[in-house]
């Protein structure tokens, strides 16, 4: 390897590296071209924006029943949901699940296992309204896709879908089969959050200029674990190279500058930093021997991505879970009267002080949000993220019984899943520019707020 391989960032680059960048951008714009077919296979069936979901008290099934599974369905049972089903490759996992169930007062739900596809005959009974989907990542689009073709509403965990493909077809057959498809980014659910936004919405930061995400997270172990996600969320690092995990930092800051809404993503700029931090853990805890000594990583430890929006708004959003981090997901906005910042959480608003500080957020309880003041306390009981895992779940529940249009639609959940490939096309590119697709047609500038920025 000659140097100017080792650092692409020299003034020329080897013929080896040029060819490779002009393979990868064949491979990029083939898949972009691929999904604007699927995009000018658009729907005939209408817009899912504003549409309420039917009102009923929702029979709901689970797909995958691991830890996140587990903690899900905690939290719904906790928000007295019923469940009538559960579905898991792993028998074991779904017999512990419908134990929880019953131990909640709930007849026993009906249990599909042992099979890889067990999840499609759960999905054609007809006695279940809502799938909550928990599975890895490369299950979610199939899975959604299926559930909403059997007549169901779906929410798939995040980062929701994979690839450009998948975020148009979950679009398409929501259009389609006109049921909804949601994420479960909780996230948006969290004390702080919702708190800004509430914030935002009566003015006190201005006019939005700009916002950080991010997902800082020392992974390193559970991605080398022999269960749970290190049986498979590590493979994901041997495949892209770009931000796999965008939405816990995003999904925020896009509800806060009201993404979808008035406003949308525009382009995107990524670029990553060297892997090294998942050779260095295994060569230092695993035997030589052990196979994985033998995997490739090409995810840079850190990714950096710039969105610029459709109004010009700027959103930094980063992702690193294999360094040594102290949680983070930074959580920033800022306008033209002031700026909030988590981690810790502190807001400094023009003219606050003479000192320039930053005040804590308590300054500002009186902007907590409704559902925390009704439900936090049981919320921060039951725990699941400092208890947004139950404030989502408890709303999720209340759009359905109330028959109010969900929080986070399809057109959420297309765009921010689209972070990840873009990320990846970016990277590909030499950091090359990189435009959203509109997913919702050009509908997004007949709205513009949130239903969670306007709960009274």
């Amino acid at each position: 390897m000659n140097s100017d391989e080792q650092n692409p960032g020299s003034g020329s680059w080897s013929r080896r590296r040029f060819v490779q960048m002009g393979a990868a951008s064949a491979v990029v714009l083939g898949a972009m071209n691929s999904a604007r077919a699927n995009a000018d296979e658009a729907t005939t069936s209408g817009t899912m924006i504003d549409v309420p979901f039917d009102k009923r008290n929702p029979r709901v099934a689970f797909i995958g029943t691991g830890g996140r599974g587990i903690d899900l369905l905690e939290n719904l049972l906790a928000a007295d949901g019923q469940v009538v089903a559960l579905c898991d490759l792993v028998r074991d996992h779904a017999d512990h699940a419908a134990s929880l169930v019953v131990k909640a007062g709930q007849a026993k739900p009906q249990i599909f296992a042992d099979d890889p596809y067990a999840f499609e005959a759960m999905l054609a009974k007809d006695d279940i309204d809502l799938v909550l989907v928990a599975t890895p990542w490369s299950w979610h689009a199939e899975m959604a896709i299926a559930a909403m073709k059997h007549g169901k509403d779906v929410c798939i965990e995040v980062p929701g879908v994979v690839t450009l493909a998948e975020c148009w077809k979950i679009v398409e057959t929501s259009e389609q089969t006109r049921k909804h498809c949601m994420m479960l980014e909780n996230c948006c659910y969290g004390y702080n959050e919702t708190l800004i936004l509430r914030m935002i919405r009566d003015g006190k930061f201005g006019d939005l200029l700009y916002g950080e995400g991010a997902y800082l997270h020392d992974l390193r172990e559970e991605l080398f674990s022999d269960k749970g996600e290190g049986l498979w969320r590590r493979a994901e690092h041997t495949m892209r190279d770009g931000n796999l995990y965008p939405s816990h930092g995003l999904g925020p800051v896009a509800n806060y500058m009201n993404m979808q809404r008035g406003d949308r993503f525009g382009y995107i700029v990524s670029m990553s930093s060297p892997q090294r931090g998942l050779d260095q853990y295994r060569k230092e805890h695993l035997h030589p021997g052990d196979p994985r000594q033998e995997e490739r990583y090409v995810a840079g430890d850190m990714n950096t991505s710039l969105i610029k929006t459709a109004k010009g708004l700027t959103i930094t959003v980063k992702h690193a879970v294999a360094t040594p981090h102290p949680y983070d997901r930074i959580n920033l906005i800022a306008g033209s009267k002031g700026i909030f910042q988590d981690y810790p959480p502190r807001i400094y608003l023009d003219g606050q002080n003479k000192d320039e500080s930053y005040m804590p957020i308590e300054s500002w309880k009186q902007y907590a949000h409704p559902l925390w003041v009704k439900e936090g306390q049981l919320a921060a009981k039951l725990g699941g993220h400092g208890g947004m895992d139950f404030i989502m779940l408890y709303r999720l529940l209340q759009c359905v019984r109330e028959g109010l249009p969900p929080d986070m639609d399809v057109y959420d959940a297309a765009s921010w899943s689209a972070v990840g490939p873009l990320s990846v096309s970016s990277v590909s590119r030499g950091s090359a520019p990189v435009d959203f697709p509109d997913f919702t047609q050009g509908k997004w500038m007949q709205r513009n707020i949130s239903p969670i920025a306007s709960q009274a």
